[in-house]
């Protein structure tokens, strides 16, 4: 599903704000499974669980806290810095070089972030790997955000604040539809990106966009035919 834009509604952004994982990348590429698996595994060999359980508890916390990290922090007391380390131990060759969403991200007036509840180093290593890095003016990541990940109104907030973003000339891509109400209170544009496969299976039923979800302005499952249709 690609709803193209209207070129006029972008045509005061000036910040351009992106999430991550199944953004700047598509669904399918399912980079975020190994990630998943990692996750999952961590929290079966802390607490003694199995894989089963470990999920379980694992997407509850999810939920809950909005990473699976902050459940941890908050119940376990883990090291954050550990868990990023082991979560991210991936293979990103399964990324490949993704010229024309390069050139179309080059292309957009102004400054380009990346916004994410990984880490910066998970975020340069996937933004490296499809060759969009050097297009970028900033990674925000969960530690910069002091492990309080999106939709927690405190997040964007110290985002902005730190980059000192207008958000009333800003916009906002991501593919889980509760991070995008903050950004459309605040007055921000709102894109959000979905499977390519309209059967795509979801993890969490909350994960899917719904009729309800009047706070999204765009949807899109082509990144770079969208940002082009704004060029």
């Amino acid at each position: 599903m690609t709803d193209l834009p209207n070129k006029a509604d972008f045509s005061h952004v000036r910040d351009w704000v992106f999430d991550l994982d199944n953004t700047l990348y598509p669904h399918h590429v399912d980079l975020f499974a190994q990630i998943d698996k990692n996750m999952t595994a961590y929290v079966s060999a802390l607490l003694g669980l199995s894989r089963e359980e470990a999920r379980a508890l694992q997407k509850q916390y999810y939920f809950d806290h909005g990473t699976t990290l902050k459940g941890l922090m908050i119940h376990h007391a883990i090291d954050p810095v550990d868990f990023l380390e082991k979560a991210h131990a991936i293979n990103y060759d399964v990324l490949s070089p993704d010229l024309p969403l390069g050139e179309a991200i080059q292309a957009l007036p102004g400054r380009k972030f990346i916004f994410t509840n990984g880490s910066v180093k998970h975020a340069e290593m996937a933004a490296r790997a499809l060759g969009i890095f050097h297009h970028f003016d900033d990674v925000f990541d969960i530690v910069a955000a002091e492990y309080v990940p999106k939709p927690a109104g405190a997040t964007y907030d110290k985002f902005m604040a730190l980059h000192r973003v207008d958000t009333k000339q800003a916009v906002m891509f991501e593919d889980l539809p509760r991070n995008l109400i903050v950004p459309k209170t605040l007055g921000m544009k709102t894109v959000l990106l979905t499977p390519r496969d309209e059967g795509h299976e979801f993890t969490d039923a909350w994960e899917k966009r719904t009729e309800d979800d009047k706070h999204i302005d765009y949807a899109t499952s082509n990144l770079t035919a969208f940002l082009n249709a704004l060029l």
